[in-house]
C-alpha cells in the first residue's frame, strides 16, 4: 500500500479470554501451523471499512463514498460484501447510498464497529487455514504504520470480527506488527515483502530477518522469502509492497517497467531482485509489467497531486477484478493487461482519484475472506 498524506487509524486492545494468545512465541519454532490462501482463491466475501466523518470530516467522507459504492456494486454479484460501519447512523446512510445506486442488499451485511479510517487491508482480519483446512482469523499488531496516525479503533477490528463470526482467533499483537499491504503471498509458499515496512524500528524494533521469517513460516505458511530493501520514510507505509509488486497468481508477478519503478522510487537493487524472482522450486515467475498513469493524478475536485498513479494495487474478486483508474489515458492500457491475466473474471475500473489523494488505492481498502471448505 502507498498512503502518502495524513491518513488513518486508532486501536483498542481488548481480546476474549477464550481465544488463543501467542504472546510467548519463540522464533526458533518455525514449523508451519497455518497457511494463507492466495487472493484469487475462492472468496466467501470481501471486507470494506466504509468512510465516515468522525476522523477527518464530512468532506473527506463524501469524496470517498462513490468509490465504496462502486466497489460494492461490482462485488455483490459474485460474493458477500461485509461492511464495517462506524455506527447505526452511518449504517442507515450507507444503506441509502446503496439503495440509491440500485444495489441489492442480498449479499451485503453490516457490522457496527468504530474505525479510525478505511484501510482494512492493513488493520483487518487475516484469514488463514489451519492444518485441518479450517479458517482461522489472525490478529496481527497494527500501530498506524509506526504510530504515524490514529490506530486504536482499527487495531481492534480483527478481534471484533472474530467474535462476530464466532471464529477462532490467533492473537499476534505482541508477536509482530504486520500490515496486510506489507506482504504478498503466492499461495504456494513464497512471500514477497519490503524490509522497510516490516524490519523497521517503528514497527518491530530489533527483529531480525530470521525471526520475521520464522513467524511468517508458522503463521502464513511461507517457505521461501523474497525480501526487497524498500525505502523507509518515503511515505506513511514505508513502501508497502502492494503498491508496486503483486502476485497475480501462483506463477505470475505483476509489477512495472524499470522507469516506472524508478519513478516510484524503488531502489535499483530491488528492481533487479524483482525481475529475477523465482518461486520455491526455483522457477522464474512470469513477469507482467503494468504502466503507471501517463500523467500526474488530479482529483475530481481539481487538486493536482504531483505524482502518478499505480494500477498494480488492484483487487481480485470471485468474478470481478477491481482496478484503480484515474481518468488517465493509461487506464485502458492497464485494464487490458490485467484483464489478460484473468480470462474468467471481468475487470472493472474504479475511479480512485480522491482516495489516492490520501495515498491509497483499491487493494488498500479491501480484504478477502476465503470460502470455507
Amino acid at each position: 500500500m502507498n498512503k502518502m498524506l495524513f491518513l488513518m487509524i486508532s486501536i483498542l486492545t481488548t481480546f476474549s479470554s477464550c481465544q488463543k494468545s501467542e504472546e510467548n512465541y519463540q522464533p526458533a519454532d518455525s514449523a508451519i501451523m497455518y497457511t494463507m490462501p492466495e487472493e484469487s482463491a475462492p472468496h466467501e466475501g470481501t471486507w470494506l471499512q466504509w468512510p465516515h466523518q468522525y476522523q477527518y470530516g464530512i468532506t473527506y467522507r463524501n469524496r470517498l463514498d462513490d468509490t465504496w459504492v462502486k466497489m460494492t456494486q461490482a462485488l455483490v454479484e459474485s460474493e458477500n460484501v461485509h461492511i464495517v460501519a462506524f455506527d447505526d447512523a452511518e449504517k442507515k446512510r450507507i444503506m441509502h447510498l446503496l439503495d440509491k445506486a440500485g444495489i441489492p442488499l442480498t449479499n451485503v451485511d453490516f457490522k457496527i464497529h468504530q474505525t479510525d479510517d478505511v484501510w482494512v487491508r492493513d488493520n483487518g482480519p487475516i484469514y488463514v487455514r489451519d492444518q485441518k483446512g479450517q479458517l482461522i482469523i489472525e490478529d496481527w499488531g497494527f500501530n498506524g504504520w509506526g504510530k504515524k496516525a490514529a490506530y486504536q479503533n482499527c487495531n481492534a477490528i480483527p478481534a471484533k470480527i472474530a467474535n462476530d463470526q464466532n471464529k477462532e482467533k490467533i492473537d499476534l499483537n505482541k508477536v509482530m506488527i504486520n500490515e496486510g499491504g506489507a506482504i504478498e503471498i503466492d499461495g504456494n509458499g513464497t512471500l514477497l515483502a519490503t524490509k522497510s515496512a516490516i524490519l523497521n524500528n517503528n514497527r518491530n524494533p530489533d527483529m531480525t530477518q530470521a525471526q520475521a521469517e520464522a513467524i511468517f513460516t508458522k503463521y502464513l505458511g511461507g517457505t521461501k522469502y523474497i525480501w526487497l530493501k524498500g525505502k523507509a520514510g518515503l511515505e506513511i507505509t514505508d513502501m508497502h509492497i502492494d503498491g508496486f509488486a503483486r502476485f497475480g497468481n501462483t506463477t505470475t508477478l505483476v509489477t512495472m517497467n524499470e522507469d516506472d519503478l524508478l519513478d516510484w522510487q524503488v531502489p535499483d537493487e530491488d528492481i533487479r531482485t524483482l525481475y529475477a524472482a523465482t518461486d520455491k522450486n526455483g522457477i522464474r515467475y512470469n513477469i507482467v509489467k503494468v504502466p503507471l498513469t501517463q500523467n500526474d493524478v488530479v482529483t475530481t475536485y481539481g487538486k493536482k497531486l504531483g505524482y502518478k498513479g499505480s494500477y498494480v494495487n488492484y483487487y481480485i474478486g470471485n468474478k470481478k477484478v477491481l482496478v484503480p483508474n484515474y481518468n488517465d489515458p493509461n487506464d485502458a492500457v492497464a485494464n487490458k493487461i490485467i484483464q489478460s491475466l484473468y480470462p474468467d473474471r471481468t475487470v472493472v475500473g474504479i475511479d480512485v482519484r480522491d482516495l489516492y489523494a490520501n495515498g491509497g488505492m483499491i487493494h488498500c481498502v479491501t480484504q478477502q475472506q476465503p470460502k470455507d471448505k
